[in-house]
């Protein structure tokens, strides 16, 4: 009688062990381990809930003789419902920041204003073990670059999330996992880096884990000293009614960062019974930076010639302090699978930043035109978020089916309070146009179901998620305030079919949700030079993402997915022509309609036991459609792109990592992206009985990652081109310290999330 493996489980503390969501028929049960003889029982009639009793297992006698195994452990995984970084074996990874590995990773873009993509679409939703990010462009942005790639165990990308999660998040989830040790006793590593590009880059950090019978604590520090520039060179025209060009701006603008990041992480997990664990987890991020920017501008006439030139000279020194604190439990209520979760989370960010630019205007002939202007800007920003959430599984043995539940609530208040004053004639004179106090609260409560069952072909999954948004936003220097309260829906599903043993299908669906910013609906302007500023705007409405995916799976290893979704108010940054003359603003506003197509084909390639390589082929097109400042578009684009990540085992102890991406040209909106590539190289070796790993990264290695673009629209274009430090050599000397004990499998607390079981 031919046998095939159903399910695998692991005892607990106690010894017990349960199989849930198994069909009805005849099965066999055997043990495997390392200590104990293996077990094997007769047929097993299955067709109700069935008790085995107490299984007694003989010990083994003998000596196991040392044993050498070397293996390659990719840095992407293609799995069914999700693509995974494993970062703490990268290579490549080494010395960078986690912004920089999300920029290895297949279908993941980031623009010249931060803004992050996945698969070409904007609206990524960026959480750390499990818990909402609350920022985006730049701001999340600084945040992943003080985070160094030594705090990460795994990155997961999730197109497609069920309604457990929440609705945020038009094209998908960066759940990024921190590091957490399971082996008994003492364990931990020391890493020392320095990468050398243009600037020089310092990163040592520490972990350590101590796990004791019911005690597991773990405990990390990461310093990170980064000196980075940004080279941005642009060009303006300006147009009349007649499309004709009247004149424009030529830039030439340097950036220089200079930042200190200190990384600190605490947290224990406590066994009270074999069934319930309770823990915290406490996260603290300073960061104290400064920035130098060197903007050099021309004014020019249609004929491009030079009518006046500015210089403007930025320093700006920025501090932030962010801290978070979770509490969480976990209760397994019976051998049945049934399950309670809990997580209280409580964060509060404190950002600093003074602002000092310095102005001077000159003629044609070089002759100073006009007295220089001055401008000094203290701007304070506080967030403070609190949440709570429960989850519930709940087994139905009899019709097989899975049921989860849950609630959360959260409440944001975000208070900015931003004072600009003109310096240019030795005085403190308020700038009332340029400053502003906001403040904005958002509380959201949510409650989902979601129901899956599984059957020997057939799986199925269907969840509806209700989320509630109060929102309240008020300027105290106009005393403009406005509100929203709105209730939605969310529905998702999946439905997958085990056609044979090479062939799987499936396809999901879901309504996502993508609110915009505090810092998006805030009102008031942003200085970046005397003729660019940037705004939010009080009146931009919510996205609407409507998503269909198809895929197929062959042989557990080729996937071919199929997708299509459709935005409505989809929100675009756009840089367009402001009241002053020849002076532009950036801000957010809703378009009507984006409509995305993609196809996306993941194949491994292996040869032998030396070369384990993971590539993703993606096309896409998106087309935008709607009228914003009085231009009409209907835009789109086919697109290209295609990432391979390569391992190559040397020997037992050495190994390199090869990671190669290619982006075609895109569109964003009016924007035209041109297209861009480049390649990392990594070697590792293994040193001291391989409790030594000294690895060499180049990213970059052929200086090819730059962003150029141009847009167009009624009255205004631009061309630029964006580079950054990226081509960079970074060596990393680590240490590995404490036993390799055997540990049973760890659980892990309720706001961990990663107890993410399809079917």
């Amino acid at each position: 009688m031919d046998k095939k493996l159903i399910k695998v489980e692991y005892i607990n503390d106690s010894g017990i062990f349960s199989f849930d969501r198994i069909p009805t028929g005849r099965y066999t049960l055997t043990s495997q381990s390392m200590s104990f003889t293996k077990y094997e029982s007769g047929l097993i009639t299955l067709d109700k809930n069935t008790d085995l009793g107490n299984i007694n297992l003989a010990p083994l006698h003998h000596t196991l003789k040392e044993v050498s195994i070397s293996a390659i452990k990719p840095f992407i995984q293609q799995q069914y419902d999700k693509t995974v970084l494993n970062v703490a074996g990268s290579i490549s990874s080494t010395g960078s920041t986690a912004l920089e590995v999300l920029e290895k990773a297949p279908g993941i873009t980031i623009d010249q204003n931060d803004n992050i993509s996945m698969r070409g679409r904007k609206g990524v939703l960026v959480m750390i073990d499990g818990k909402l990010v609350p920022m985006s462009g730049q701001d999340l942005a600084n945040m992943l670059r003080s985070m160094s790639a030594s705090q990460i165990e795994k990155i997961d990308m999730i197109t497609n999330p069920s309604s457990k999660y929440d609705a945020s998040g038009n094209s998908g989830i960066i759940d990024i996992r921190l590091k957490k040790g399971k082996n008994e006793g003492l364990n931990g590593n020391v890493i020392m880096s320095y990468g050398q590009g243009a600037y020089s880059k310092f990163n040592p950090s520490l972990n350590l884990n101590a796990k004791h019978k019911k005690l597991n604590v773990f405990l990390s520090y990461n310093y990170n000293r980064r000196n980075d520039f940004t080279k941005l060179i642009s060009f303006r025209n300006f147009y009349d009614s007649n499309d004709q060009v009247t004149g424009g701006n030529n830039y030439n603008n340097y950036f220089t960062y200079k930042f200190d990041n200190h990384n600190a992480r605490l947290g224990a997990d406590y066994n009270i019974t074999p069934n319930i664990i309770i823990g915290f987890a406490a996260n603290g991020l300073f960061t104290n930076g400064d920035i130098l920017s060197d903007s050099k501008a021309s004014s020019v006439t249609a004929q491009q010639q030079p009518t006046g030139f500015f210089n403007t000279m930025g320093d700006i020194q920025r501090s932030q302090k962010n801290s978070s604190i979770n509490l969480n439990y976990r209760h397994i209520l019976d051998t049945l699978g049934k399950e309670l979760n809990a997580d209280l989370d409580y964060a509060r960010y404190d950002n600093g930043e003074l602002q000092n630019y310095n102005t001077q205007y000159f003629d044609t002939n070089q002759n100073q035109s006009k007295t220089p202007y001055v401008l000094f800007g203290d701007l304070n920003g506080k967030l403070d978020i609190k949440s709570f959430k429960i989850d519930y599984v709940h087994p139905i043995k009899p019709l097989g089916v899975k049921l989860e539940a849950g609630i959360k609530s959260s409440w944001v208040k975000s208070d900015n309070d931003v004072m600009f004053f003109d310096r240019s004639t030795g005085k403190n004179i308020l700038d009332p146009g340029k400053s502003n106090h906001f403040i904005y609260k958002e509380n959201i409560n949510a409650a989902y179901l979601n129901a899956s069952k599984r059957w020997a072909k057939l799986s199925m999954q269907i969840g509806l998620r209700l989320e509630n948004t109060i929102t309240n936003g008020f300027q105290t220097i106009n005393q403009n305030q406005f509100d929203r309260n709105y209730t939605q829906l969310f529905p998702s599903g999946y439905i997958g079919y085990a056609l044979n043993k090479q062939h799987d299908l499936g396809i999901s669906a879901s309504r996502r949700i993508d609110r915009p910013t505090y810092r998006q609906l805030n009102p008031f302007k942003v200085f970046l030079d005397p003729l660019t500023s940037a705004a939010g705007n009080p009146f931009l409405n919510p996205e609407i993402t409507n998503s269909f995916e198809l895929t197929h799976t062959f042989k557990q290893k080729f996937i071919t997915k199929i997708g299509y979704s459709q935005t409505r108010d989809n929100i675009l940054t756009i840089l367009s022509p402001d009241t002053e003359p020849n002076s532009v603003i950036q801000t957010g506003r809703n378009l009507a309609k984006y409509n995305y197509y993609n196809l996306s084909f993941t194949f491994p390639l292996n040869l032998g036991t030396w070369l384990n390589s993971s590539n993703t082929a993606l096309a896409y097109y998106g087309n935008y459609s709607g009228n914003l400042l009085n231009t009409k578009l209907d835009q789109g684009q086919v697109c290209f792109n295609f990432n391979s990540s390569n391992s190559i085992l040397i020997n037992n102890n050495t190994s390199m990592e090869l990671i190669g991406s290619y982006q075609t040209k895109s569109n964003y909106g009016f924007m035209a992206v041109d297209g861009v590539w480049f390649v990392n190289i990594g070697v590792q070796k293994q040193l001291w009985n391989k409790k030594v790993f000294l690895k060499f990264n180049l990213s970059d290695a052929f200086y090819t990652n730059k962003t150029s673009a141009s847009t167009k629209l009624t009255g205004y274009s631009e061309h630029f081109t964006v580079r950054r430090d990226t081509r960079t050599g970074t060596l990393s000397l680590s240490y590995k310290f404490g036993g390799n004990g055997s540990s049973t499998k760890r659980k892990t607390g309720g706001a961990d999330e990663e107890k993410r079981r399809a079917g």
